[in-house]
């Protein structure tokens, strides 16, 4: 797996034809507020173009790309932290992504209603920010209650952890999303992870435009000046322009298509890279007669841990990584070649792992 996305957004902004294009899915797509009620969830294929040239070398049986799993659930409204449009509820199937992307509404159509009337991409994202700050004021002043408890029969733990509570209600309450602050200390980051706090998880905007914007337009140009000012990423797609690109079958219709357009990249992609580089993952590749794969690793992965992300059989019986860099691999020719020049590496458990990598792991169990 490489990571998982959930997509949030005020009703009719385009999440689900947005979900629809990114994902190759089918998510129900109507003009008319929570359409969406159970979470959509789609797997998208990293587009990586060293994966398929590592192949053209190969000639495997099977190609799997590294994938990003999308989850889409339904639009969220002023109120949804206490239950508003059921968003206490959609607001739960969130807690477990990596990323939050935030769709917003950058296009101007009569057919297509806005909740609040007009367009205003601030006003949707402070929308937004703030249920997601609200929940999780509620989580934590939940938590504290636990705690406080705790912490009168004597639990010298309870007491550490209420002093980040407050801290948490205090940022909270005076509408700081957890995002914003520097939390350094293990016991504050493991709090932060354990009650699954929305607002402390990062962000991508989307600012979803109409066909003739693609570069952009006012509204888009709002949202990257939030997003700058937050020290977050921003992208401006079309979710229609996607649909289109998601359902041509080749990848030279889809680059004729785009080229006609004047992208070098589909909206995927470059939400991927974003996604890739916030979260510091890096890819290495398996290769070999039956299966050319990628597989998605955090920056900083020894080479034993990332034998566990294949399989934990080949973890625990881990002997020793056979590496080859991707550009060693390419120049040579294959494996083979990359032998021949003496450019396969063996590496120990401890070898921290490199993006590009290509990977053949001894093991024993």
């Amino acid at each position: 797996m490489g990571f998982k996305c959930g997509i949030v957004g005020l009703p009719n902004v385009g999440k689900s034809t947005t979900f629809n294009a990114l994902s190759r899915s089918n998510a129900e797509s109507s003009n008319f507020p929570f359409c969406t009620i159970e979470p959509n969830v789609g797997i998208a294929y990293v587009n990586d173009k060293r994966l398929y040239e590592l192949a053209e070398l190969v000639h495997p049986k099977k190609i799997t790309p590294a994938v990003v799993e999308f989850v889409d659930i339904a639009g969220l409204v002023k109120g949804a932290s206490t239950g508003a449009g059921l968003g206490n509820k959609f607001l739960s199937h969130i807690r477990d992504v990596q990323v939050i992307v935030h769709i917003v509404r950058c296009f101007e159509d009569e057919d297509i209603v806005h909740q609040d009337g007009d367009i205003d991409p601030k006003r949707d994202i402070e929308t937004i920010d703030t249920e997601l700050m609200l929940a999780d004021l509620q989580t934590v002043e939940n938590r504290m209650t636990k705690s406080l408890k705790l912490a009168k029969s004597g639990d010298k733990t309870a007491k550490q952890e209420i002093e980040i509570l407050e801290k948490f209600k205090e940022d909270l309450e005076k509408g700081i999303a957890l995002r914003r602050l520097d939390f350094k200390k293990d016991t504050e980051k493991s709090l932060i992870k354990e009650l699954r706090l929305l607002s402390a998880k990062p962000v991508i905007y989307v600012a979803n435009v109409d066909e003739d914007s693609i570069n952009g337009n006012k509204y888009s140009n709002i949202v990257d000046e939030i997003a700058k000012k937050e020290g977050l990423e921003s992208i401006v797609l079309s979710s229609k322009i996607e649909e289109e690109i998601s359902k041509l079958e080749t990848k030279e219709e889809k680059k004729e298509f785009m080229d006609m357009l004047g992208l070098e990249e589909s909206g995927l992609d470059r939400l991927v890279k974003k996604g890739y580089d916030m979260l510091g993952l890096i890819t290495f590749f398996t290769a070999g007669e039956k299966e050319v794969r990628g597989w998605t690793i955090t920056k900083g992965t020894t080479a034993k841990e990332a034998a566990g992300v294949i399989h934990s059989d080949i973890e625990r019986g881990f002997i020793r990584a056979e590496i080859i860099s991707y550009e060693d691999y390419i120049a040579c020719r294959g494996e083979k070649g990359a032998k021949e020049k003496g450019l396969v590496r063996l590496e120990g458990k401890d070898y921290i792992m490199k993006d590009g990598d290509v990977v053949y792991f001894r093991f024993n169990v």
